[in-house]
């Protein structure tokens, strides 16, 4: 079954564009780029390079923008769908890696991990929201992620709709789907150009913070990781 690469993007065309070459040059999936409603050339950077792109009218945010090119990969028969954000953190070459281990082991997940890229206070979350629900992977917010096709099915789902974030959440709601996740260390790099929509202020940190939490806690006695 065929691979589909699925790149969300939010004004991302500088980055793409040292990006695509890169990928292109050590892969042979498909690829696809969810623009996700960008005010810059982001679009017409991808349409250069002769890729697909899916243009939102409204913008969505990154999960709502990955789980759209997942949707894409199910409608279309996609066997497995690899996730990677836009902002040259992902390593083309690290996608070996992840198939690497798919193919090997037949989970349904993995994640491309590079904790020591957390800062202490990312950290210190992370612990808290795995103590919440005693999901035993390393790296919860990495978006560099490989889904089979039961994981596109679960993740295509209308309650997937309500999430904001690919970590927490989505993890959660693999799991309860009774779906094995495994994780294989990966090199990632600082991003190329601008900031994390997810860290851009404290305010924005806080309602993530406070949305984590509150999902944490509704989902407590579910199933977790093994």
């Amino acid at each position: 079954m065929k691979t589909l690469i699925v790149i969300p993007a939010f004004n991302e065309a500088e980055n793409l564009k040292h990006l695509i070459p890169q990928l292109l040059d050590k892969v042979s999936h498909d690829v696809i780029v969810v623009n996700d409603a960008s005010t810059d050339q982001t679009a017409e950077v991808v349409a250069d390079f002769g890729l697909k792109c899916l243009t939102l009218p409204l913008q969505l945010g990154a999960w709502g923008a990955t789980q759209t090119g997942i949707r894409y990969a199910e409608k279309s028969g996609f066997g497995q769908v690899i996730t990677m954000d836009a902002d040259g953190q992902h390593l083309p070459q690290e996608v070996n890696s992840l198939m690497d281990l798919y193919e090997n082991t037949q989970t349904n997940v993995v994640i491309g991990t590079f904790p020591s890229r957390l800062s202490y206070l990312k950290k210190l979350a992370w612990n808290f929201f795995k103590l919440l629900t005693h999901i035993k992977i390393e790296d919860l917010t990495s978006g560099f992620r490989l889904y089979d096709k039961k994981a596109i099915k679960v993740l295509s789902s209308r309650q997937a709709s309500m999430l904001d974030y690919q970590d927490v959440g989505v993890l959660l709601l693999l799991l309860g789907a009774g779906l094995t996740i495994k994780e294989v260390p990966v090199k990632m790099h600082d991003r190329s150009d601008g900031k994390s929509r997810v860290f851009s202020s404290w305010l924005v940190v806080l309602k993530y913070m406070v949305q984590t939490t509150t999902l944490c806690i509704a989902n407590m006695g579910k199933r977790t990781a093994k």
